[in-house]
């Protein structure tokens, strides 16, 4: 019987071979190598580029923004989903899971007509007799796009720690004469903390990374950092791996410090549980 569970786990190991070890491997060594030997070069250049690091920031920065907004918008969303029906609540999830059944280019291409000069908005502003507003590449129009493809990373794993918690916990809060907004503080948000953390990473990794939303719907003018180390590989060729890998290295280590820091305070919030109601 063990010997049978290990020949189903060798599929397994031999994809993340291929398909998580190799990249990486091939990535870690175009970024300390030039020539076939062993360089700091392209890292140090990586580091010290101020547009290198100003487009870090800035992406960055979107994705925090765009992190919070989700949060903002999520948390409301999830905690009405849990308060209905079963079966209507159900129904509704799946709304917002058909959009990512779509191609995520299909989805943002969606945007791109919608907030062109002669889109729905523009067209029902000038109905309004409204001059048309330039909605498309701008900075507003990348937030919208990345709010839009990562909201449901964020409500569906609060809304399923909502909707498994205990109602015995809440009935004893006010037992204990809580209020709603004590409750909600104090017994509700703590214990959905693992939800929440979850939608965090799941939302703020794959916003720090991207790099189709920036070129769609800003048009080139707000470069992200996914941009550039597609700018490196595609566009400047092979004399440019080294640097394009060192940027993906430091990308790689980004993301694995930020899962570090979700990951333990996802357990802490686990340990903790809910709050004291005084």
């Amino acid at each position: 019987m063990k010997m049978r569970r290990t020949m189903f786990a060798y599929p397994y190991v031999v994809w993340m071979l291929i398909f998580i070890l190799a990249p990486v491997l091939m990535i870690a060594y175009y970024a300390f190598t030039s020539d076939s030997t062993f360089t700091l070069e392209n890292l140090t250049g990586a580091l010290t580029n101020e547009m290198y690091m100003q487009v870090l920031l800035r992406s960055i920065w979107i994705a925090l923004k765009a992190t919070v907004i989700c949060l903002v918008l999520g948390y409301p969303i999830a905690y009405l989903l849990s308060k209905m029906r079963k079966g209507t609540a159900s129904l509704l999830s799946v709304l917002f899971i058909v959009p990512m059944w779509m191609n995520f280019l299909l989805r943002t291409y969606a945007w791109q007509v919608l907030l062109s000069p002669s889109g729905i908005l523009n067209s029902a502003l000038e109905w309004l007799g409204l001059p048309p507003q330039q909605f498309l590449y701008t900075e507003s129009a990348i937030m919208l796009g990345t709010v839009y493809n990562f909201l449901p990373f964020m409500i569906l794993p609060i809304y399923t720690v909502l909707s498994k918690m205990d109602p015995s916990q809440i009935e004893a809060a006010h037992d204990l004469g809580a209020n709603g907004p004590t409750t909600f503080f104090k017994v509700v948000l703590p214990l959905s903390m693992p939800g929440v953390i979850s939608g965090i990473t799941m939302v703020f990794i794959p916003a720090i990374t991207t790099f189709a939303i920036s070129r769609l719907l800003g048009g080139g003018k707000f470069m992200l950092y996914g941009d550039l180390i597609e700018n490196q590989f595609i566009t400047l060729g092979i004399d440019a791996w080294g640097s394009g890998s060192a940027l993906s290295f430091i990308l790689l280590i980004l993301v694995l410090i930020s899962m570090a820091i979700m990951r333990r305070a996802e357990r802490e919030a686990g340990e903790e549980g809910g709050g004291k109601l005084w």
